[in-house]
């Protein structure tokens, strides 16, 4: 299982956490997660859309959608600007 976190404004639509089972994953990447997510719902697809600037980090370092995930990742998904 993939552990999913969102953070601001994107907590505040989507919830703090989510989860995705790697089988779930068409390419076993961020960019895979953020699409997988994006097929669950209409507000899922509107809040991550690649062209909003979504930042994302894995396992707690910042990425692009290229990076591979693996069993037990945490990826997080946060808009560029968020407070302190």
């Amino acid at each position: 299982m993939i552990t999913i976190r969102y953070f601001a404004s994107l907590r505040e639509k989507l919830g703090e956490h989510d989860t995705v089972a790697l089988h779930e994953l068409a390419h076993p990447t961020v960019g895979g997660v953020r699409l997988a997510l994006m097929a669950r719902s209409p507000l899922h697809a509107e809040s991550l859309v690649l062209t909003a600037g979504i930042r994302s980090s894995c396992n707690h370092e910042l990425c692009d959608d290229s990076q591979p995930v693996a069993e037990g990742a945490e990826v997080a998904f946060f808009p560029p600007v968020t407070g302190g």
